[in-house]
């Protein structure tokens, strides 16, 4: 897998095909940007768990947060990254000792790390790095255009009203 250059159908795929997201890093305060994606996708209807030892038991963007990806009562689709680079490896170990195994590692924006990705691969897990989904989200399905973005996607698509916010979203629930 190219890391460097992410296809739209890759990225597209992998969005409306998860269903539940840990948030590694997930902050409780609410101008950090690992709220601002929390809070995003569980608005666009996927089930997030934050994982935030510190904050363990109580909850973020409404969510109950658990101490470690171990912690979490049911299997995972998407692991999120929000840490730095340098906790990527301590973290890989802890998504390949799950069972069952999460479809896809997502780093978010400057978090990379090559040979985690490349051992996550080999055991079957598509990997995503230097990314944000909550920015890709909104890129691929126009609402990123809303803010005067170019999202490089052309849709006639009528947005939908959803939970009192309009949305054109990637998948239907």
């Amino acid at each position: 897998m190219n890391h460097d250059n992410y296809s739209d159908s890759y990225i597209g795929s992998i969005l409306r095909s998860v269903r539940s997201i840990a948030v590694v890093g997930a902050s409780p305060k609410d101008v950090r940007p690992s709220f601002f994606v929390t809070k995003y996708m569980i608005d666009k209807g996927y089930t997030v768990f934050p994982v935030n030892p510190g904050h363990a038991g109580g909850e973020i963007a409404g969510a109950p947060t658990f101490a470690s990806l171990a912690d979490i009562p049911e299997p995972i689709d998407m692991i999120d990254i929000f840490r730095a680079s340098s906790a990527v490896p301590g973290i890989a170990e802890e998504v390949l000792a799950l069972d069952p195994l999460p479809k896809v590692v997502w780093m978010q924006l400057s978090v990379r790390d090559d040979a985690s990705a490349a051992r996550l691969e080999e055991a079957g897990i598509q990997v995503v790095m230097d990314r944000c989904p909550k920015i890709e989200y909104a890129r691929l399905s126009g609402e990123i255009g809303w803010n005067g973005i170019n999202s490089r996607v052309i849709s006639s698509k009528k947005p939908l009203l959803r939970k009192g916010f309009q949305s054109f979203g990637l998948r239907q629930r």
